[in-house]
């Protein structure tokens, strides 16, 4: 298997770790220092390796959560994922600390970078505002 394909394959296992909730399996995907450049949820620390208290926090506050992966390209070191997002708010969150019980599905971008076979960096770019609307969040204001 060339190294695209093996980065695929570690997005995709990524991918279902998170919908299988199977955090203690994201090691295999990610190295300790992953950087996430657009942190995964608001109040994750702006630190090397702070992706995986942020998957963390997203699992606590939504279940189920969904990834469906709908296109996968790769190139070089880079995998770039097109997905379905969904789940339901039945846990604390730091923007809506309290449930809403209501659920949400939305498209995401996510741009990894891989080295040695794991995710070494996260960018990411998700539908916010149909995620807000959905769940009936107030939107932040921009002060």
């Amino acid at each position: 298997m060339d190294v695209r394909q093996h980065n695929k394959q570690a997005v995709l296992g990524f991918f279902q770790a998170v919908s299988e909730r199977r955090t203690e399996d994201l090691g295999r995907f990610m190295a300790p220092d992953v950087v996430d450049h657009n942190q995964i949820i608001h109040g994750e620390a702006d630190v090397p390796g702070a992706a995986f208290d942020g998957l963390r926090q997203q699992l606590d506050a939504f279940d189920p959560l969904t990834v469906r992966v709908q296109e996968l390209v790769a190139e070089d070191d880079r995998v770039v994922a097109r997905v379905l997002q969904s789940g339901t708010h039945g846990g604390a969150h730091p923007r809506m600390p309290e449930p809403t019980g209501r659920s949400f599905e939305i498209e995401a971008i996510w741009l990894f970078t891989l080295a040695g076979g794991r995710i070494s960096q996260i960018r990411a770019v998700s539908d916010r505002l149909g995620l807000f609307v959905q769940l009936g969040w107030a939107w932040p204001d921009a002060g």
